[in-house]
This record gives structure tokens, sequence and C-alpha cells, in this order.
């Protein structure tokens, strides 16, 4: 039987520490051992910068949909589809055995989301749909767990047995 990546989503608004919390929650549970892969939303308008003059790059001005590199255990993949979906990307992740699919962004998804908040206009973001959990840069109070942004190891614990609780449910 396959065993899907439990999927967890890190949504809030630009500069509220959403990547600083994906980077330590994923440093946290690949030193537990478990396989983490991750894909970010670049929400701030235009293309991701790709390397000028690669060949991987080359092949995509060159028109090619999907264009990879590897060398040495590193395997870099670059899709260049207007319509390639998220969706998409997490059936990919499924052949490459992993435990954790971390999701920054795409904060209407319906996946299970730790929210960012760093004002108080942020607080709106707790409306969004299967929110468990909140790092706030302010006192904050709410039905979900709050941490503050500065309890790395506690959130990055807590999220660890949550992660491990879904993956055996």
């Amino acid at each position: 039987m396959e065993v899907r990546p439990v999927i967890l989503q890190i949504a809030g608004y630009q500069n509220s520490g959403k990547t600083t919390v994906a980077e330590q929650i994923i440093s946290s549970l690949t030193k537990e051992g478990l396989r983490v892969a991750s894909f970010k939303h670049h929400g701030h308008g235009g293309k991701p910068a790709l390397p000028e003059g690669k060949d991987s790059t080359r092949h995509l001005h060159a028109g090619s949909l999907a264009a990879a590199v590897e060398g040495d255990g590193t395997f870099a993949i670059t899709i260049q589809d207007e319509q390639f979906q998220l969706e998409q990307w997490i059936e990919l992740c499924h052949s490459i055995n992993i435990d954790v699919l971390l999701i920054e962004g795409y904060k209407e998804k319906p996946y299970e989301k730790i929210v960012c908040i760093r004002s108080e206009e942020d607080r709106k973001l707790l409306r969004l749909s299967n929110v468990i959990a909140v790092v706030s840069w302010i006192p904050i109070e709410s039905d979900f767990p709050v941490f503050s942004v500065q309890e790395k190891e506690l959130y990055c614990t807590w999220m660890s047995g949550y992660l491990r609780r879904k993956r055996h449910v």
C-alpha cells in the first residue's frame, strides 16, 4: 500500500516569517529522520529567476516544457508551463518517497496550514480553511495552538508530534 505524504502549508502575507518557519520545521523534521519535500509559491509577480547561460535554462529557452539537471545526488527540475498546477507537483512528489510535503504560500488551497501573523491586519488569515496552528509576532488568542515566532523549538516539537500522529492515522 502506498503511503501518501502529509501535506502542510505555511500561509501568511509577505514578510510574515513563512520562509523562516518553513526552514525551521524542515530542519527539525529532517533531523528526526523524516523525508521532507517543499514547494514555494512565488507570489511576488513575475517568473522566478533561472540561472542564465546554464544548459538546462538554455533547453527551456529553446522551448522545452521541462528541463532537469542532475549531479552528485542532486536533481533539479524546472517546469515551464502556465498550465502546471500545485496538484501536479504534489503528484510528482508522491513518486519520490517523502513523508511530508511542505507548501509555502497558496493560502487559499484546502490543505492543513500554519498561519504566520505579523500584525493586527493579518488576523483575518485565521478565517482560512484548515488552520491547525499559528506562529505570531504579536500576542494573539485563538482556538488554534498559538506560538510566538520566538518559540522555534516549541512549534517545531508540536509540529513533529502533529505530523507523526497524522502519518499513523
